[in-house]
Protein backbone atom coordinates (compact mmCIF):
# COMPACT_ATOMS: atom_id res chain seq x y z
CA UNK A 1 0.00 0.00 0.00
CA UNK A 2 2.69 2.25 0.64
CA UNK A 3 4.30 1.37 -2.50
CA UNK A 4 1.38 2.32 -4.19
CA UNK A 5 0.47 5.72 -2.54
CA UNK A 6 4.41 6.69 -3.16
CA UNK A 7 4.34 5.78 -7.09
CA UNK A 8 0.96 7.84 -7.56
CA UNK A 9 2.39 11.03 -5.52
CA UNK A 10 5.47 10.30 -8.05
CA UNK A 11 3.00 10.66 -10.99
CA UNK A 12 1.15 13.10 -9.74
CA UNK A 13 4.65 15.36 -9.10
CA UNK A 14 5.80 14.08 -12.86
CA UNK A 15 2.30 15.78 -14.31
CA UNK A 16 3.47 19.01 -12.13
CA UNK A 17 6.65 19.51 -13.63
CA UNK A 18 5.76 21.36 -16.66
CA UNK A 19 3.71 23.88 -14.67
CA UNK A 20 6.43 24.50 -12.04
CA UNK A 21 9.44 24.38 -14.65
CA UNK A 22 7.62 25.48 -18.57
CA UNK A 23 9.82 24.05 -21.51
CA UNK A 24 9.17 25.31 -25.22
CA UNK A 25 7.63 23.10 -27.00
CA UNK A 26 11.18 23.88 -29.46
CA UNK A 27 13.07 22.41 -26.87
CA UNK A 28 10.96 19.75 -25.93
CA UNK A 29 10.95 18.10 -29.73
CA UNK A 30 14.84 18.68 -29.48
CA UNK A 31 15.18 16.39 -26.63
CA UNK A 32 12.99 13.92 -27.97
CA UNK A 33 14.81 13.86 -31.65
CA UNK A 34 17.95 13.52 -29.91
CA UNK A 35 16.56 11.03 -27.65
CA UNK A 36 15.22 8.72 -30.69
CA UNK A 37 18.70 9.40 -32.80
CA UNK A 38 20.51 7.37 -29.75
CA UNK A 39 18.02 4.73 -29.80
CA UNK A 40 19.01 4.56 -33.39
CA UNK A 41 22.53 3.96 -32.08
CA UNK A 42 21.49 1.63 -30.09
CA UNK A 43 19.55 -0.34 -32.18
CA UNK A 44 21.97 -0.16 -34.40
CA UNK A 45 25.26 -1.21 -31.92
CA UNK A 46 22.89 -4.36 -30.49
CA UNK A 47 22.54 -5.34 -34.07
CA UNK A 48 26.22 -5.39 -35.43
CA UNK A 49 26.94 -6.87 -31.94
CA UNK A 50 24.88 -10.01 -32.55
CA UNK A 51 24.78 -10.50 -36.06
CA UNK A 52 27.91 -9.65 -37.40
CA UNK A 53 29.96 -11.94 -39.04
CA UNK A 54 32.84 -11.59 -37.17
CA UNK A 55 33.15 -11.53 -33.14
CA UNK A 56 33.40 -7.36 -32.50
CA UNK A 57 34.28 -6.11 -28.85
CA UNK A 58 32.11 -3.80 -27.49
CA UNK A 59 35.01 -1.29 -26.88
CA UNK A 60 36.35 -1.66 -30.88
CA UNK A 61 32.53 -0.58 -31.86
CA UNK A 62 31.96 2.45 -29.25
CA UNK A 63 35.77 3.60 -30.51
CA UNK A 64 34.61 3.73 -33.84
CA UNK A 65 31.52 5.65 -33.86
CA UNK A 66 33.62 7.92 -31.95
CA UNK A 67 36.09 8.58 -34.62
CA UNK A 68 33.34 8.41 -37.23
CA UNK A 69 31.36 11.11 -35.11
CA UNK A 70 34.69 13.45 -34.85
CA UNK A 71 36.14 12.78 -38.50
CA UNK A 72 32.73 13.55 -40.38
CA UNK A 73 33.11 16.99 -38.54
CA UNK A 74 36.07 18.27 -40.51
CA UNK A 75 39.64 17.39 -41.63
CA UNK A 76 41.29 17.81 -38.51
CA UNK A 77 39.15 16.46 -35.73
CA UNK A 78 40.01 12.85 -34.31
CA UNK A 79 40.14 10.32 -31.56
CA UNK A 80 43.19 9.42 -30.14
CA UNK A 81 43.07 5.62 -28.41
CA UNK A 82 45.72 5.73 -25.33
CA UNK A 83 48.48 4.89 -27.56
CA UNK A 84 47.78 7.61 -29.93
CA UNK A 85 47.41 10.18 -27.28
CA UNK A 86 50.87 8.85 -25.87
CA UNK A 87 52.43 9.21 -29.40
CA UNK A 88 51.16 12.94 -29.81
CA UNK A 89 52.45 13.98 -26.75
CA UNK A 90 55.76 12.39 -27.67
CA UNK A 91 55.44 14.06 -30.62
CA UNK A 92 55.32 17.67 -29.39
CA UNK A 93 58.07 16.96 -27.53
CA UNK A 94 60.02 17.01 -30.32
CA UNK A 95 61.09 12.71 -30.36
CA UNK A 96 58.73 10.17 -31.99
CA UNK A 97 59.44 6.63 -33.54
CA UNK A 98 58.69 6.52 -37.25
CA UNK A 99 58.82 7.35 -40.71
CA UNK A 100 59.24 11.12 -40.52
CA UNK A 101 56.50 12.20 -42.60
CA UNK A 102 53.42 14.59 -41.82
CA UNK A 103 50.20 12.90 -43.11
CA UNK A 104 46.98 13.63 -43.32
CA UNK A 105 43.79 11.30 -44.36
CA UNK A 106 42.13 12.24 -47.96
CA UNK A 107 39.91 10.29 -50.49
CA UNK A 108 40.34 7.24 -48.34
CA UNK A 109 44.47 7.36 -48.61
CA UNK A 110 46.97 8.75 -46.53
CA UNK A 111 48.14 12.01 -48.26
CA UNK A 112 51.70 13.26 -47.42
CA UNK A 113 51.16 17.00 -46.32
CA UNK A 114 55.30 17.38 -45.90
CA UNK A 115 58.09 15.09 -45.39
CA UNK A 116 60.09 16.23 -42.00
CA UNK A 117 63.96 17.09 -43.20
CA UNK A 118 66.66 14.65 -42.67
CA UNK A 119 64.10 11.77 -41.97
CA UNK A 120 64.05 7.99 -43.33
CA UNK A 121 60.91 9.14 -45.71
CA UNK A 122 63.21 12.37 -46.93
CA UNK A 123 66.00 10.42 -47.44
CA UNK A 124 64.25 7.87 -49.55
CA UNK A 125 62.60 10.36 -51.99
CA UNK A 126 58.72 11.28 -50.25
CA UNK A 127 57.61 14.29 -51.32
CA UNK A 128 54.87 16.34 -50.54
CA UNK A 129 51.50 15.99 -52.09
CA UNK A 130 52.29 12.57 -52.51
CA UNK A 131 49.48 9.62 -51.75
CA UNK A 132 50.42 6.46 -50.12
CA UNK A 133 48.04 3.20 -51.40
CA UNK A 134 49.54 0.31 -49.39
CA UNK A 135 51.62 -0.32 -46.10
CA UNK A 136 53.56 -3.66 -47.19
CA UNK A 137 50.89 -4.72 -49.43
CA UNK A 138 48.13 -3.84 -47.68
CA UNK A 139 45.61 -1.18 -49.31
CA UNK A 140 44.93 1.64 -47.49
CA UNK A 141 41.84 2.39 -48.20
CA UNK A 142 39.43 1.56 -45.35
CA UNK A 143 41.94 2.31 -42.59
CA UNK A 144 41.58 5.09 -40.16
CA UNK A 145 44.45 7.74 -40.67
CA UNK A 146 45.13 6.76 -37.12
CA UNK A 147 45.46 2.84 -38.32
CA UNK A 148 47.66 3.93 -40.88
CA UNK A 149 49.91 6.48 -38.83
CA UNK A 150 50.07 3.29 -36.33
CA UNK A 151 50.86 0.58 -39.72
CA UNK A 152 53.47 3.46 -40.18
CA UNK A 153 55.42 2.99 -37.21
CA UNK A 154 57.54 0.18 -35.78
CA UNK A 155 60.34 -1.36 -34.18
CA UNK A 156 63.97 0.91 -34.68
CA UNK A 157 65.64 -0.07 -38.09
CA UNK A 158 62.92 -2.06 -39.21
CA UNK A 159 61.61 -2.11 -42.95
CA UNK A 160 58.04 -0.80 -44.32
CA UNK A 161 57.64 -0.83 -47.90
CA UNK A 162 55.18 1.56 -49.06
CA UNK A 163 53.52 1.74 -52.32
CA UNK A 164 53.18 5.84 -53.52
CA UNK A 165 50.94 7.31 -56.27
CA UNK A 166 52.36 10.43 -57.47
CA UNK A 167 50.44 12.86 -59.86
CA UNK A 168 50.43 11.09 -63.14
CA UNK A 169 52.87 8.33 -62.74
CA UNK A 170 52.68 4.55 -62.54
CA UNK A 171 52.51 3.79 -58.69
CA UNK A 172 56.04 2.77 -57.21
CA UNK A 173 57.37 1.50 -54.05
CA UNK A 174 59.76 2.71 -51.75
CA UNK A 175 61.38 0.51 -48.68
CA UNK A 176 61.92 2.66 -45.68
CA UNK A 177 63.90 1.63 -42.68
CA UNK A 178 62.06 3.09 -39.67
CA UNK A 179 64.61 5.42 -36.94
CA UNK A 180 63.72 7.34 -34.30
CA UNK A 181 63.01 10.97 -35.58
CA UNK A 182 64.74 13.42 -33.56
CA UNK A 183 62.97 16.81 -35.04
CA UNK A 184 65.54 19.57 -34.78
CA UNK A 185 62.80 21.85 -35.13
CA UNK A 186 65.38 25.22 -36.19
CA UNK A 187 68.47 24.88 -38.71
CA UNK A 188 70.62 27.95 -38.93
CA UNK A 189 73.49 29.42 -41.36
CA UNK A 190 74.50 32.44 -42.60
CA UNK A 191 74.83 32.97 -46.30
CA UNK A 192 77.17 36.07 -46.93
CA UNK A 193 75.91 38.86 -44.56
CA UNK A 194 72.54 37.05 -44.11
CA UNK A 195 70.94 35.25 -41.06
CA UNK A 196 69.14 32.25 -42.49
CA UNK A 197 66.86 29.85 -40.09
CA UNK A 198 64.73 27.38 -41.62
CA UNK A 199 61.96 26.18 -38.90
CA UNK A 200 60.07 22.65 -39.98
CA UNK A 201 57.69 21.96 -37.29
CA UNK A 202 56.30 24.00 -34.11
CA UNK A 203 56.68 21.98 -31.03
CA UNK A 204 58.33 22.65 -27.38
CA UNK A 205 62.09 22.96 -28.21
CA UNK A 206 61.05 25.74 -31.17
CA UNK A 207 61.19 29.03 -29.78
CA UNK A 208 64.22 28.77 -27.39
CA UNK A 209 65.91 27.03 -30.97
CA UNK A 210 64.84 30.46 -33.11
CA UNK A 211 66.49 32.09 -29.87
CA UNK A 212 69.93 29.86 -29.57
CA UNK A 213 69.93 29.92 -33.55
CA UNK A 214 69.76 34.08 -33.62
CA UNK A 215 72.50 34.38 -31.08
CA UNK A 216 74.99 32.39 -33.16
CA UNK A 217 74.33 33.92 -36.03
CA UNK A 218 74.75 37.37 -34.37
CA UNK A 219 78.40 36.01 -33.36
CA UNK A 220 79.32 35.17 -36.18
CA UNK A 221 78.20 38.04 -38.05
CA UNK A 222 78.02 40.73 -35.64
CA UNK A 223 77.80 44.34 -37.61
CA UNK A 224 77.90 42.48 -40.62
CA UNK A 225 74.84 41.59 -40.37
CA UNK A 226 72.25 42.88 -42.68
CA UNK A 227 68.91 41.24 -42.52
CA UNK A 228 67.06 37.02 -41.71
CA UNK A 229 65.29 35.04 -43.87
CA UNK A 230 62.83 32.82 -42.11
CA UNK A 231 61.83 30.03 -44.25
CA UNK A 232 58.59 28.46 -43.21
CA UNK A 233 58.64 26.52 -46.18
CA UNK A 234 56.36 22.77 -45.88
CA UNK A 235 56.15 24.07 -42.15
CA UNK A 236 53.01 22.18 -41.36
CA UNK A 237 52.28 23.65 -38.17
CA UNK A 238 52.51 22.58 -34.92
CA UNK A 239 51.96 24.23 -31.04
CA UNK A 240 50.06 27.30 -31.26
CA UNK A 241 51.96 29.09 -28.29
CA UNK A 242 55.17 28.30 -30.01
CA UNK A 243 53.88 30.04 -33.41
CA UNK A 244 52.63 32.82 -30.76
CA UNK A 245 56.56 33.32 -29.11
CA UNK A 246 58.07 33.01 -32.64
CA UNK A 247 55.81 35.79 -33.86
CA UNK A 248 56.53 37.75 -30.48
CA UNK A 249 60.26 37.49 -30.92
CA UNK A 250 60.61 39.82 -33.91
CA UNK A 251 57.66 42.08 -32.92
CA UNK A 252 57.69 44.89 -30.50
CA UNK A 253 54.24 45.39 -29.99
CA UNK A 254 50.39 44.91 -31.16
CA UNK A 255 48.66 41.70 -31.52
CA UNK A 256 49.48 38.89 -33.01
CA UNK A 257 46.91 36.58 -33.24
CA UNK A 258 43.28 36.23 -32.03
CA UNK A 259 41.21 33.36 -31.59
CA UNK A 260 37.20 33.01 -32.31
CA UNK A 261 35.20 30.08 -31.08
CA UNK A 262 31.23 29.69 -31.31
CA UNK A 263 30.74 31.76 -28.20
CA UNK A 264 31.84 35.29 -28.57
CA UNK A 265 32.91 35.30 -24.51
CA UNK A 266 35.94 32.97 -25.19
CA UNK A 267 37.65 35.13 -27.62
CA UNK A 268 41.23 35.37 -26.96
CA UNK A 269 43.60 38.06 -27.97
CA UNK A 270 47.23 37.49 -27.89
CA UNK A 271 50.34 40.12 -27.73
CA UNK A 272 54.02 40.84 -28.58
CA UNK A 273 55.73 41.91 -25.84
CA UNK A 274 58.86 44.44 -26.07
CA UNK A 275 61.56 43.07 -27.74
CA UNK A 276 62.72 42.33 -31.32
CA UNK A 277 65.40 40.23 -31.42
CA UNK A 278 66.13 41.02 -34.82
CA UNK A 279 66.59 44.63 -33.33
CA UNK A 280 64.77 46.42 -36.59
CA UNK A 281 66.94 44.64 -39.09
CA UNK A 282 64.83 43.97 -42.54
CA UNK A 283 63.16 39.89 -42.84
CA UNK A 284 61.94 38.27 -45.58
CA UNK A 285 59.97 35.15 -44.88
CA UNK A 286 59.34 32.13 -47.11
CA UNK A 287 55.97 30.34 -47.37
CA UNK A 288 54.55 27.61 -49.92
CA UNK A 289 51.43 25.52 -50.07
CA UNK A 290 53.33 23.46 -47.70
CA UNK A 291 52.94 25.98 -45.30
CA UNK A 292 50.21 25.69 -42.50
CA UNK A 293 48.86 26.68 -39.45
CA UNK A 294 51.37 27.32 -36.95
CA UNK A 295 53.45 28.63 -40.12
CA UNK A 296 50.29 30.61 -41.17
CA UNK A 297 49.99 32.86 -37.97
CA UNK A 298 53.83 33.63 -37.90
CA UNK A 299 53.57 35.49 -41.68
CA UNK A 300 50.03 36.45 -40.97
CA UNK A 301 51.44 38.79 -37.88
CA UNK A 302 54.35 39.96 -39.50
CA UNK A 303 52.95 40.42 -42.43
CA UNK A 304 50.19 42.91 -41.00
CA UNK A 305 52.67 44.38 -38.60
CA UNK A 306 54.56 45.00 -42.19
CA UNK A 307 57.26 43.42 -40.16
CA UNK A 308 58.42 40.66 -42.63
CA UNK A 309 58.25 40.71 -46.39
CA UNK A 310 56.53 37.48 -47.65
CA UNK A 311 57.65 35.68 -50.37
CA UNK A 312 56.98 32.15 -52.15
CA UNK A 313 54.04 30.95 -52.92
CA UNK A 314 50.24 30.83 -51.14
CA UNK A 315 49.90 28.92 -47.94
CA UNK A 316 47.87 25.89 -47.52
CA UNK A 317 44.82 27.83 -45.57
CA UNK A 318 44.62 26.26 -42.48
CA UNK A 319 43.27 28.93 -40.10
CA UNK A 320 40.86 26.65 -37.56
CA UNK A 321 42.80 25.48 -33.69
CA UNK A 322 42.14 22.13 -32.28
CA UNK A 323 42.09 21.45 -28.57
CA UNK A 324 42.81 18.06 -27.18
CA UNK A 325 40.46 17.48 -24.42
CA UNK A 326 42.00 13.73 -22.26
CA UNK A 327 39.37 11.33 -21.48
CA UNK A 328 40.11 9.99 -18.18
CA UNK A 329 41.71 6.19 -18.95
CA UNK A 330 40.34 6.41 -23.07
CA UNK A 331 42.82 8.48 -24.69
CA UNK A 332 41.95 12.04 -25.95
CA UNK A 333 39.72 13.81 -28.82
CA UNK A 334 41.51 16.51 -31.11
CA UNK A 335 38.51 19.15 -31.57
CA UNK A 336 38.22 22.15 -33.50
CA UNK A 337 36.78 24.40 -31.27
CA UNK A 338 38.23 27.79 -32.63
CA UNK A 339 39.38 30.16 -35.86
CA UNK A 340 42.51 31.64 -35.17
CA UNK A 341 42.27 35.63 -36.79
CA UNK A 342 45.37 37.59 -38.16
CA UNK A 343 46.19 40.62 -35.92
CA UNK A 344 44.06 42.97 -39.16
CA UNK A 345 40.98 40.75 -38.66
CA UNK A 346 41.34 38.46 -41.63
CA UNK A 347 40.43 34.75 -41.33
CA UNK A 348 42.61 32.28 -43.34
CA UNK A 349 40.31 29.43 -43.32
CA UNK A 350 40.22 27.89 -46.56
CA UNK A 351 42.17 30.79 -48.56
CA UNK A 352 45.95 30.92 -46.90
CA UNK A 353 48.28 33.91 -46.73
CA UNK A 354 48.95 35.54 -50.03
CA UNK A 355 52.59 36.31 -50.56
CA UNK A 356 53.69 40.00 -51.06
CA UNK A 357 55.96 38.82 -53.69
CA UNK A 358 55.05 35.59 -55.38
CA UNK A 359 58.16 33.38 -56.03
CA UNK A 360 57.07 30.02 -57.94
CA UNK A 361 60.37 27.99 -57.65
CA UNK A 362 62.12 26.87 -60.13
CA UNK A 363 60.63 23.45 -62.21
CA UNK A 364 63.43 21.52 -61.71
CA UNK A 365 64.36 22.82 -58.04
CA UNK A 366 60.54 22.65 -57.48
CA UNK A 367 60.03 21.70 -53.30
CA UNK A 368 56.67 20.83 -54.17
CA UNK A 369 55.12 18.41 -57.41
CA UNK A 370 52.04 19.09 -59.21
CA UNK A 371 48.98 21.32 -58.43
CA UNK A 372 49.29 22.11 -54.80
CA UNK A 373 46.49 20.99 -52.44
CA UNK A 374 45.43 23.52 -49.93
CA UNK A 375 42.77 23.56 -46.55
CA UNK A 376 39.69 24.41 -48.99
CA UNK A 377 40.55 20.90 -51.29
CA UNK A 378 40.29 18.64 -48.00
CA UNK A 379 36.78 16.84 -47.73
CA UNK A 380 34.57 18.67 -44.90
CA UNK A 381 37.04 21.86 -44.51
CA UNK A 382 35.55 24.51 -42.23
CA UNK A 383 34.20 27.27 -44.40
CA UNK A 384 35.97 30.91 -43.98
CA UNK A 385 33.84 33.80 -42.07
CA UNK A 386 36.89 35.78 -41.94
CA UNK A 387 35.39 39.86 -41.42
CA UNK A 388 37.91 40.71 -44.14
CA UNK A 389 38.89 39.56 -47.08
CA UNK A 390 41.37 42.07 -48.22
CA UNK A 391 45.12 41.19 -48.55
CA UNK A 392 48.49 43.22 -49.30
CA UNK A 393 48.87 43.79 -52.80
CA UNK A 394 51.48 41.45 -54.50
CA UNK A 395 54.21 41.93 -56.88
CA UNK A 396 55.44 39.69 -59.48
CA UNK A 397 59.53 38.71 -60.35
CA UNK A 398 60.37 39.36 -63.34
CA UNK A 399 59.94 36.75 -65.89
CA UNK A 400 62.58 34.82 -67.54
CA UNK A 401 64.71 36.16 -64.52
CA UNK A 402 68.27 33.59 -63.91
CA UNK A 403 68.52 31.64 -61.00
CA UNK A 404 71.64 32.68 -58.76
CA UNK A 405 71.73 29.12 -56.77
CA UNK A 406 70.13 26.30 -58.83
CA UNK A 407 69.35 24.22 -55.89
CA UNK A 408 66.69 27.07 -54.58
CA UNK A 409 65.13 29.41 -56.41
CA UNK A 410 63.03 31.23 -53.96
CA UNK A 411 65.69 31.48 -51.39
CA UNK A 412 68.49 33.09 -54.09
CA UNK A 413 65.14 35.90 -54.29
CA UNK A 414 64.84 36.26 -50.34
CA UNK A 415 68.71 37.00 -50.30
CA UNK A 416 68.91 39.03 -53.26
CA UNK A 417 66.00 41.13 -51.91
CA UNK A 418 67.64 41.78 -48.36
CA UNK A 419 70.79 42.56 -49.96
CA UNK A 420 69.03 45.63 -51.93
CA UNK A 421 67.32 46.80 -48.86
CA UNK A 422 70.45 47.01 -46.98
CA UNK A 423 72.42 48.64 -49.79
CA UNK A 424 69.53 51.22 -50.12
CA UNK A 425 69.41 51.70 -45.85
CA UNK A 426 73.29 51.99 -46.44
CA UNK A 427 72.73 54.86 -48.74
CA UNK A 428 70.06 56.66 -47.11
CA UNK A 429 72.33 57.04 -44.08
CA UNK A 430 74.83 58.11 -45.69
Amino acid sequence: MLRQRSAVTLAAFCLLLPLLFPVSGQAQDDKSDTYRQLKLFGDVFERVRADYVEQVTDQQLIEAAIRGMLADLDPHSSYLNADSFQDMQVQTKGEFGGLGIEVTMEDGLVKVVSPIDDTPAFRAGVQAGDFITHLDGEAVMGMTLAEAVERMRGPISSDLTVTIRRQDEEPFDLTITRDVIRIQSVRSRVEDNIGYLRITTFNEQTSPGVKQAMETIKQQLGADLRGYVLDLRNNPGGLLDEAIAVSDAFLNQGEIVSTRGRISEDTQRFNAREGDLAEGLPLVLLINGGSASASEIVAGALQDHHRAIIMGTKSFGKGSVQTIIPLTGHGAMRLTTARYYTPSGRSIQAKGIEPDIMVEQARLESLDNGPERREADLRGALENSGASDEVPGQTNEAAGEEPLEQRDYQLARALDLLRGLAFFNERVVN
